[in-house]
Parts: structure tokens; sequence; C-alpha cells
């Protein structure tokens, strides 16, 4: 059977990722995956949820079977802490899921259900397995613009483009912190989009990935709110991969948002029944320490205190490698670095640009520009602005002049 196989596309995030494992230099920085580190390069546990860790500990007695729903006190915090004290809570149904990513992919087996062939439009560019995930699921994809070739907002064209979005289509959003570019709508570009879909009659699609990692967490939720207020129906994703730190535990939510009760029942039923065939039901303890920090006021305040000072260090590290880039003559970029936002940026290096930072000063991020801004520990910055000033300039003698291993 597998000799009928023909060999699959790579994974290119986990390509590079295998790559940098195998490079043997000390000075290697792994800027690919969107990981939160600390200065030391290292990716902590935070401080509540080791809390939280120990207390489940001392009082759990059983592991057994939560249901096709999963946690039931997990996603009804998550619903509160995302949808904030507003109504839309009360007409929202949600379950637990594995992660952000399968919440994603139960709400597109939810619209192929509903609606077979359905067009889903992503933002160009998108988190890279957005497009995997939605056609694994059955859906017809289309792009809107959402930078141009300075890697800045391109409102007008997004604008545009989403006017050819009909009543049958769903646009998927992401909330905040915008992976792969940084670059969020402002508060009017969310007001426009919400008065589009009210006139157009297609479905927002919310992926909420990074909320508290950009301005804070009540203004990432604030677009989400928003919409959930003024839209008939809506789609959320939600991972606590980021802001809880639980990458592994695989936690997440996916949440339906409708006027009809009745169809509220029946999307529950049909995103239980998706779970039940992909993997039965979630994994219980990520969803257990979130919900024992959320509902325990130390605890909660504990994490949202750590999250700031994680959302402080990202905007520290992206502000001095904009002054670094500044400093070296490349003010444009550095200005375009500034204006993003969360645990990603994106410049505009070619993809041989991209690979000279590899091959020259072992610095690693994806062809198309992205690196993890969270990722950088912060006595390296100069470094690596020298490094992308290098590749920019497309000198050999300035690419000469400023390799200088980067200290570990």
């Amino acid at each position: 059977m597998l000799e009928l196989l023909l060999p699959p596309p790579a994974d290119p995030l986990w390509d590079l990722t295998a790559a940098f494992e195998a490079d043997d230099r000390a000075e290697r920085l792994n800027l690919v995956l969107g990981v939160y580190r600390d200065h030391t390069g290292g990716a902590p546990v935070m401080a509540a949820v080791r809390e939280a860790e120990m207390r489940l500990a001392e009082r759990s007695d059983s592991k057994e079977y939560r249901g096709l729903s999963g946690n039931t006190a997990f996603y009804r915090a998550m619903l509160s802490l995302v949808l904030g004290s507003g109504g839309a809570a009360d007409r929202a149904i949600a379950v637990q899921t594995v992660a952000g990513s399968g919440a994603l992919r139960l709400l597109a087996d939810l619209i192929s259900r509903t609606r077979p062939g359905t067009t889903v439009w992503l933002s160009d560019p998108a988190y890279v397995n957005h497009h995997p995930i939605l056609e694994a699921a059955g859906l017809k994809v289309r792009t809107y613009r959402w930078i141009d070739g300075h890697a800045r907002a391109d409102t007008a064209g997004m604008l545009r483009d989403l006017c050819d979005a009909g009543r049958d289509d769903v646009v998927l959003l992401q909330g905040c912190c915008h992976n792969p570019t940084g670059v969020d709508p402002d508060t009017e570009t969310w007001e426009a989009l919400e008065q589009l879909a009210g006139r157009a009659g297609w479905v927002p699609f919310v992926d909420l990935a990074y909320h508290g990692l950009g301005d804070g967490l009540e203004a990432d939720l604030a677009a989400t709110r928003m919409l959930a207020e003024r839209v008939p129906e809506m789609l959320l994703a939600i991972s606590c991969s980021k802001n809880f730190g639980l990458y592994s535990d695989r936690t997440g939510c996916a949440v339906v948002l409708d006027t009809s009760r009745r169809s509220l029942r029946h999307a529950e039923t049909a995103l239980q029944n998706a779970a039940r065939t992909l993997y039965s039901m979630p994994p219980e303890h990520g969803a257990a320490v979130a919900t024992a920090i959320l509902k325990d006021d130390g605890l909660r305040a504990a994490w949202r205190a750590e999250l700031d000072s994680m959302r402080q260090r990202i905007t520290a590290n992206r502000a001095d490698l904009s002054a670094h880039l500044s400093s070296l003559g490349w003010g444009v970029q550095a200005d375009t670095l500034a204006r993003q936002k969360g645990m990603f940026s994106m410049l505009p290096l070619t993809p041989d640009q991209m690979h000279g930072l590899r091959s020259r000063f072992a610095v690693y991020g994806t062809t198309s520009g992205l690196f993890n801004i969270a990722g950088i520990p912060a006595h390296r910055i100069p470094c690596l602005a020298r490094g992308i000033a290098g590749v920019l300039a497309e000198d050999r003698e300035a690419v000469s002049a400023s390799r200088v291993p980067c200290p570990r």
C-alpha cells in the first residue's frame, strides 16, 4: 500500500527547526517557532501555571473521561475571559479542543458539514497552518491583501478584496498580533470590517492565539468582543499555548455564536461528533491548569502580571531591534518593525536574504522574513541587527564587515 504514497509536502517551519537542530554552530539562533523565551533563551513554565499544577497534583484523585466537549469549567472560563461581561457569551456554545489548531479544524469541519465547499477568505500572508487545515476539511480558499511590499498594513487593498466576499462565505481574521506579520488593523478598520460583514452577510471566523502579548489583554480582546456583540453569527478559535505557556499540553477552545438556540444546539452536537472522529476528547491537564488559574483570584492576578511582563519584554525587544536597525541606516525597515505587535514580526527580506542570515549568521527565520521577536535574547539584538543590515545591503563588503559571530 505505502508504495503508492506520493511524497507529501514537508512542513516549512519544522523543516527549518530540523535544520537548526543539525547546525553545530554555538551562536545559532532559532527565531522560527512561536515560543516565548526569556533572556536566557529558555521557554519557562509560568509561575502561576507551576503553582496551579502543584495544587492539582495534591488533590487529583481521578483521570476519568471528561466527555466529548472536554472540561466544562474550562470552556466556560474561556467564554468569560474572551467575551467579557457583555451579552455575547449568552448566545455562545463552546467545546474544549486540542489547542488552537484543533479548534480551527473542528470549526472548519462544522463549516464543511453546514455548507460543503464554502469559500473561506484568508489574509495574504496567513498563519502557515491555516490553508492546510481549511483544505483538509474540504473548503475552498481565497485570499485578501494584508500588507504591502514594505510589510505595512494594506487596509484599502484588504477592504477592496473583501468586497468580493459574499453571503455564503466565511472570512478568517486574526483577533490580534497577526501571525506572521505583526500587523494589526486599527479600531477604524475593525469597525469597517464589521460593517462590511453586516452588509454582505459573510461570517467572521476569528483566530485568537496571542491575546495579552500585543497591547495588553483587554486591548487585544477589544476587536473580538466588538464583533461578538454586533454580528449575528461568528466562529472563534482560542489557543492557550502562548499566553498560558501550555504549548505541549495542547489546550484550546472552539466557540460558535448565533442568535438561535436551536442552531447552537446543533452546532454543539456537530462539534462533538467531529471531535469524536478525530481524537474522541481533548487532554485534560492544560484545561485543568487554565481553569484553576482563572477561578482563583490570586493565581489569576499572578498570571496577568506575568503575562504583562512577557508582553513588555517582547515590546522592548522590538523597540531595541528597531533602534539598532535605524542606527545602521535602515530607517524605513526600522519604522515598519516598530509599528508591528505581538510575538512575530516580518521584514521585507527575500528568501535569498533569509538564507544569507542562516548561512552567514546562524539566524533562523522563515523564507518570508518572519522572526519570533520573543525568541531573541536581548544581548544578541545588536548582532542580529548587523546581520539584517548586511543582507539588506546586498553588498559583499558590507556583509563581510558585519560578519561577527553573535555571542551565545
